[in-house]
């Protein structure tokens, strides 16, 4: 099933089943009036959202179903208790610490990364990314995330497994100029990084059918920069850690509760030489965020030639079925100024 949150003026939004095709849908008031709702008391809520979710494909709900406007949408959980990303892709790790002169640690490999986000204000799907300046190397980074239901610590990755109930396509916003010397304070992420964009729909992994395997979702997850075809990167290639490694790394001393979510980190492949992926335009996958492209230029130029985002481009990010059909809706976003609050 698909699942979205419309925006009705509260901070949480009003939780809907939407359509198969991302056309119609229906709202659930005497089910649970926000997604949060439905997570806390998933065992009882998901075989309910479930026949809600057969009966609108089955064309039901003629008179009551509402049309589907992504434009209307809340992220899926416009707040969070938990917004835990990690690196599952080493290949972008790798690179982007090349990018400011940092080694990658031989324990990458073995031992996910993973950065705890500000999860109390997530931007809209096709809401603006506001910064103050474009000196601060405004970036996106195309992941897909997993919510989870109530997850005990020190979960095994077996069990990890059973507690995906809920995926997502993930812009997670990175201001990249500001990241070293926040990194040098040996302290992690938090200026550097502002609020993430969800896509419009969550959905249940049995709707992906045989593209969600091993933990993984197995298929290319596209970007594009002003309609130009930044990268698609299979999702299920170059994962060195798959969501249920990923969820019990992030749960091994601290249990994790219903709503929690867990990204995989920028999708990034490797060449087929087993060297850094290359762009659209050489006839590679391409890249998930500016930041690997322009460690390329650099490698290969001796500096970058390609800007971060500046204020007025326009980022979609999105992931396609084998039919071609978009799964999660796409996130579309304008870079803008931002205004601060004057005393």
């Amino acid at each position: 099933m698909k699942l979205a949150s419309l925006k009705d003026g509260s901070r949480d939004g009003r939780l809907v089943v939407v359509s198969r095709d991302l056309t119609r849908c229906v709202a659930v008031p005497q089910i649970a009036r926000t997604l949060q709702s439905a997570l806390d008391r998933w065992a009882e809520t998901a075989p309910q959202l479930r026949m809600i979710s057969q009966r609108l494909n089955d064309g039901g709900y003629a008179d009551d179903a509402d049309a589907f406007h992504p434009i209307a949408c809340h992220s899926p959980l416009p707040r969070a208790y938990q917004w835990a990303d990690g690196s599952a892709y080493v290949n972008h790790v790798e690179l982007v610490r090349k990018a400011r002169g940092a080694e990658l640690p031989e324990s990458f490999w073995t031992d996910p990364l993973m950065y705890q986000g500000g999860s109390d204000s997530f931007l809209d799907p096709m809401g603006p990314i506001e910064a103050l300046s474009e000196d601060w190397g405004i970036d996106l980074e195309a992941e897909i995330a997993v919510i989870t239901d109530d997850v005990p610590a020190g979960v095994t990755v077996a069990a990890a497994a059973g507690h995906i109930q809920l995926l997502m396509l993930v812009n997670d916003v990175s201001l990249r100029n500001l990241i070293p010397a926040e990194l040098a304070k040996g302290f992690g992420f938090f200026q550097s990084k502002p609020s993430s964009a969800f896509s419009p729909v969550a959905i249940t992994p049995d709707e992906l059918g045989p593209v969600w395997s091993d933990g993984k979702v197995q298929l290319p997850l596209r970007s594009s920069i002003n309609d130009r075809l930044l990268g698609q990167p299979h999702a299920g290639t170059d994962m060195t850690f798959d969501f249920p490694t990923l969820i019990a790394h992030a749960a091994k001393t601290r249990p994790l509760c219903a709503g929690s979510i867990i990204g995989s980190g920028t999708v990034s492949n490797r060449g087929d030489d087993g060297g850094p992926g290359t762009s659209i335009e050489a006839g590679g996958a391409g890249y998930s965020c500016l930041a690997e492209l322009r460690m390329i230029e650099t490698l290969k130029l001796g500096k970058p030639k390609t800007s971060f985002l500046r204020f007025g481009d326009q980022v979609r990010i999105e992931m396609l079925d084998l039919d071609g059909s978009s799964i999660f809706g796409a996130i579309e976003q304008v870079v803008a100024r931002s205004r601060p609050e004057e005393s």
